[in-house]
């Protein structure tokens, strides 16, 4: 299409055309006008101008283009007639157009926009045409096109933020230096208060600019960089013969927009600035500290600029600028950068691994809350199963079933679908194509035939399981990875029980999510975007039963009428954050930024009103009592803790003292629950006496002080000699009991946990000190004091999930607090490899999900997954689990064949491989795509001195079993055996000796392999010079394996022959990760 004619469908709103005829869109032949979607005081009517396989592209004349929140308010009503679409909003007797395409981000539903003034200024979505238009035989499924759209509307948000995050790298280097009054003796690279006073300046300076971009700052978008200018041109007068930070910004920060009331001298200077409490702009401890802090103007004309090369925004709009920031920037500065959290074994956790365990740990919960409460609707026949029976593939997630159709055995090519009958002999000869790569049409990013046609399979077998009605507990959603999001969410919109909706409310607004080490906010994050959207579906449903009839959700509905100025989306995050989101982190910036994103997130759903108090915002809730910052692991985390350590007393004396001090601690600690009761009471009733609300808070800190100082002395008494102050100084204690008393007492513990726990080897000693039982001290890492301590604050009936390193279920070590979190529970591991691709950016490490149901038993693996960058969008969406086999040191996470293959080999008995005479096999000690045996030491010198070869161990073996166990251990057979239970790199010495004599038969007869093997090794090998300052020059002996797989095959026919492997199962033992182990060979002739 040429420019020319798409400017004149534009300039007439021509839309059906444009589609239509230039763009391979049909006529949509059903009801073209939408119900009206009805808005506070405005009414938007919406029509259908083009279709294609239910996709729909929507027109809707207005008076003004709506903002990006109302977008959202609209796409909320919109989906109960039009799910998929793209919409645009056009002012009539303009070319002023919008349009707008709900995009999937990691499960979350986002808005995303294009805007232009007329026609000439649409050349961002002019370069997009070609991508959202069809041909006219094109075949197409519902799939295909949402794939298309998504492709064509997503940007790339995560390098706009790292591009942000480059430059403002320098810009905090450069601030640190502008910084007086804080320990200036000490150089500012090294000074760590004002690398942290850097950090909250920048801080609440990215706050402004954020609220400044929706008018909240006395309605001027540049309202800093204005105030800066003023500054300077007004020096020398009055007030402001100070800085800028000395005679505007510290009064701005404390005496503006924390503080209720402003006198008109201020808003003479100020203007109108709205208080927002939330505690970010209260008096900072470093200010309390350093009276004389001040900065140079030049820091902020240096950082303003840099600031003003962005466009900010408050909501999660992707726009063509390429240069969008949002709120979530802070996360990923804050993990990258704020005290080099990766030296704390602590990594930013990118939004699908925080949604996919946060779904599959909130949501399970809460179902299974409700299940309580409505047990009709979970009976086999009742609502909640019927819905999923009928709905065939609509919870298969879309990647799964990219290219199913009921008959795509017969749609796929003909050389693929000859090697489907497993029942024929020949499969090997069948598959010869099936490593070829995938036609478009079926293929996921990346796919060859083999897995294709193994993942169509599985969704043919998950939808018969869903047809049939044998899914009927909420946890076979993780166990058949389904899309428990949209299903919980379309129970609440489609039913017709008003108690399901009311049972479901009550759950949501009660139920306690904790993240133990919450670092920036990534998992509190993931969880309100998980609730969010509940809340909206049971408030809109209770509205609508309430018409029907007044009396119905009456006090539900008083609560949320009870003066909110600012919107119902306000009042569902401020619940969120009050009821069910808590966090606790060492670090107490880590605690800052997580409050700041929060309130940010708050603030993007409110507009400026100038006619109400406050600018029409509501005060931010005060959640200095749910976010917190001290050591996870130091303190008395239940009353069982602390009853054990007062009912050991060394004598009568001690017992009676222990006596008194229960009772005093038992009045203390319901001080404290009434205290936190009032205070968060007066926060929901929106209370104007401000007075109230300071009292409420200085009431609560000061009984909170008084428990903990309690808890401290006991603690510290009873376990160091240390003077106290230093042993506070370094312990940082942090009593959950006391903290958290509600929750622990009155609830019995948090009902869900999730995280990503900091990964630091502790010795013996270190673990010790803080009173880590034996399990853990066994562990000898941190992550594993952190799992335990998390199973200790939960409720017996809770959901919880972690990312940690693989160690946890591959090594005997963490053997402990592995078999304590399963004890009586269902746990779903999924893991992780880092080649091709890696979950953590910079860093390679290899990664275990765990998924822990208490309301469960069993637990079931995924195979160690590895994928190209390119796949990541859809890596959860095909996570295949299955019950595993146990290994000495944790399990066998094997799929699908891979279940019989390693039960045969179990089942096969072992032979002695150590008899004398001896002879020695040199093998690698570590592995990737395969592992490497020879019999013969491999050539390894320094400076022409032949020494031991690094990397390889020499292991005695009998003489006359030497070059079997050669081929053994080479072959894919004992490669996937180890691949499937280790850490996936290192191969110990400890499962070369305990799997091999499973393998050994005196009819085996390898020697003649082992020895062609060995033969085409060195071949094949090469000599790798490096040469070192230190060492000097160091030759080794490199061997290529890949050219010898022909070799390893013919090992693999023979082993399958001794364990009776199917032909199937050696078809899948020969090509087990294929496409990995050989890479750009594996289509070479």
């Amino acid at each position: 299409m040429k420019r020319t004619s798409f400017n004149q469908y534009i300039k007439d709103a021509d839309f059906r055309g444009l589609f239509i005829t230039e763009m391979g869109w049909n006529r949509f032949h059903g009801q073209a006008e939408l119900v009206p979607i009805a808005i506070e005081d405005k009414e938007y009517k919406i029509i259908t101008v083009a279709e294609r396989n239910g996709f729909q592209i929507l027109a809707c004349s207005v008076d003004e283009i709506p903002t990006n929140t109302l977008c959202k308010r609209i796409d909320s009503k919109l989906r109960r007639s039009a799910n998929d679409y793209i919409c645009i909003f056009f002012i009539s007797g303009t070319e002023h157009q919008q349009w707008i395409a709900p995009v999937k981000t990691v499960e979350k539903r986002d808005i995303v926009t294009i805007e232009y003034e007329n026609a000439d200024k649409a050349d961002f979505l002019f370069s997009k045409i070609p991508d959202l238009s069809f041909d006219i035989d094109e075949q197409t499924t519902i799939v295909d096109v949402k794939e298309r759209i998504q492709g064509a509307f997503a940007v790339n948000s995560e390098k706009i933020t790292k591009d942000f995050y480059a430059g403002f790298r320098k810009e905090h280097k450069a601030f640190a230096d502008f910084i007086s009054g804080i320990d200036d003796q000490i150089p500012a690279t090294e000074n760590r208060n004002k690398q942290w006073y850097t950090s909250v300046m920048l801080n609440r300076l990215m706050f402004c600019y954020f609220i400044q971009k929706k008018g909240f700052l006395d309605g001027n978008f540049d309202y800093l960089q204005e105030k800066l200018g003023w500054v300077q041109r007004e020096r020398g007068e009055n007030r402001f013969f100070k800085t800028f930070y000395r005679g505007f910004l510290f009064e701005l920060f404390h005496g503006g927009l924390n503080s209720p009331k402003h006198s008109d001298e201020f808003e003479n200077v100020y203007g109108r600035i709205p208080y927002l409490n939330g505690g970010m702009f209260e008096e900072h401890q470093l200010e309390r500290e350093y009276k004389d802090i001040d900065i140079s103007d030049d820091a902020f004309v240096r950082l303003f600029k840099f600031f003003d090369t962005w466009r900010w925004h408050l909501d999660t709009r992707i726009t063509a600028s390429g240069k969008d920031i949002n709120p979530d920037v802070l996360g990923y500065i804050f993990e990258q950068y704020i005290n080099d959290r990766a030296q704390m074994g602590a990594y930013y956790t990118k939004e699908d691994i925080t949604e996919y365990i946060g779904k599959n740990c909130i949501l399970p919960f809460l179902m299974d809350k409700v299940s309580e409460t409505s047990p009709e609707a979970f009976k086999p026949d009742g609502y909640v199963w019927r819905t999923l029976r009928e709905s065939g593939d609509r919870y298969i997630y879309d990647a799964v079933k990219k290219g199913y159709t009921a008959d795509w055995q017969s749609r796929i090519p003909e050389n693929i679908a000859i090697g489907l009958d497993t029942t024929k002999p020949g499969l090997l000869e069948r598959r010869k194509d099936w490593n070829t790569k995938t036609q478009e049409a079926f293929a996921l990013p990346t796919e060859i035939w083999r897995e294709t046609v193994e993942r169509l399979q599985r969704c043919e077998e998950v939808l018969a399981k869903i047809r049939k009605g044998e899914i009927t507990h909420i946890n076979d959603f993780v166990t058949y990875n389904l899309d428990i999001r949209s299903f919980v969410y379309n129970l609440l919109h489609n039913t017709d029980d008003r108690l399901f909706v009311l049972h479901f409310y009550k759950a949501l607004q009660r139920v306690t999510i904790l993240d133990p080490t919450c670092g920036s906010g990534a998992f509190l994050f993931a969880a309100m975007n998980i609730l969010e959207p509940l809340y909206e579906v049971c408030i809109e449903r209770m509205q609508e039963f309430n018409a029907q009839n007044p009396n119905r959700f009456k006090p539900e509905l008083e609560e949320i009428a009870h003066k909110y100025r600012s919107n119902i989306q306000y009042f569902i995050y401020k619940s969120i954050i009050l009821r069910n989101l808590y966090g606790v982190d060492i670090m107490v910036e880590a605690t800052e930024i997580a409050k700041l994103r929060l309130f940010l997130k708050m603030m993007a759903v409110v507009e400026v009103d100038f006619r109400a108090d406050n600018m029409g915002l509501d005060p931010l809730p005060d959640i200095d009592f749910n976010i917190r910052c001290g050591n996870t692991l130091v303190g008395y985390a239940t009353e069982e803790e602390l009853n054990k350590d007062l009912d050991t007393p060394s004598d009568f004396n001690q017992m009676w003292a222990n006596d008194e001090f229960k009772e005093k601690l038992k009045t203390e600690m319901q001080l404290v629950a009434t205290a936190y009761e009032t205070f968060k009471t007066v926060q929901f009733t929106q209370s104007e006496d401000m007075a109230a609300f300071k009292q409420a808070k200085r009431g609560l800190n000061e009984r909170l002080a008084a428990l903990n100082e309690l808890l401290n002395r006991r603690l510290h008494k009873a376990t160091t000699s240390i003077p106290y102050e230093d042993w506070l100084a370094s312990h940082q204690p942090f009593h959950w009991l006391a903290e958290f008393y509600q929750i622990i007492h009155d609830n019995g513990g948090f009902d869900v946990i999730i995280g990503n726990p900091p990964y630091v080897e502790y010795t013996k000693r270190k673990l010790e000190d803080i009173g880590q039982p034996p399990i853990v001290i066994d562990s000898g890492n941190l992550y594993s004091a952190i799992i335990f301590r998390s199973k200790t604050i939960l409720t017996s009936k809770s959901c919880w999930g972690m990312i940690v390193p693989i160690s946890f279920i591959s090594t005997r070590q963490h053997q402990g607090v592995r078999r304590y979190i399963e004890n009586g529970t269902c746990v779903y591991y999924s893991s992780y490899d880092i080649r091709p691709d890696h979950l953590f950016d910079g860093a390679a490490q290899r990664l275990t999900i765990f998924i822990v149901n208490s309301n469960s038993k069993g637990q079931h693996t995924d195979k160690q997954l590895r994928w190209y960058t390119i796949y990541r969008p859809v890596l959860f969406d095909t996570i295949v689990y299955t019950k595993p086999l146990d290994s000495s040191d944790g399990y066998f996470r094997t799929n699908g064949l891979g279940y019989g293959i390693v039960s045969k080999i179990l089942s096969s008995e072992k032979t002695i491989i150590t008899i004398p005479p001896l002879n020695d096999i040199w093998i690698a000690t570590t592995a990737n795509n395969f592992i490497k045996a020879i019999d013969k030491q491999p050539r390894y010198s320094t400076n022409g001195i032949a020494k031991r070869p690094s990397g390889w161990r020499n292991l005695a073996f009998s003489s006359n079993l030497l070059l079997d166990i050669v081929s053994i251990i080479n072959s894919s057979t004992f490669y996937y055996l180890w691949k499937s239970s280790s850490d996936g790199f290192n191969l110990t010495t400890k499962f070369i000796l305990n799997y091999c004599p499973f393998f050994i038969k005196k009819s085996l007869k390898l020697d003649k392999l082992a020895v062609s093997l060995q033969n085409e090794l060195e071949l094949h090998s090469e000599s790798h010079v490096r040469n070192q300052k230190t060492t000097g020059r160091t030759e080794i002996q490199l061997f290529r394996v890949k050219p010898v797989k022909p070799i390893i095959d013919e090992i693999d026919i023979v082993l399958a022959k001794h364990f009776c492997f199917t032909e199937e199962e050696l078809d899948f033992i020969i090509n087990y990760d294929i496409k990995y182990r050989m890479g750009d060979e594996l289509n070479e002739e």
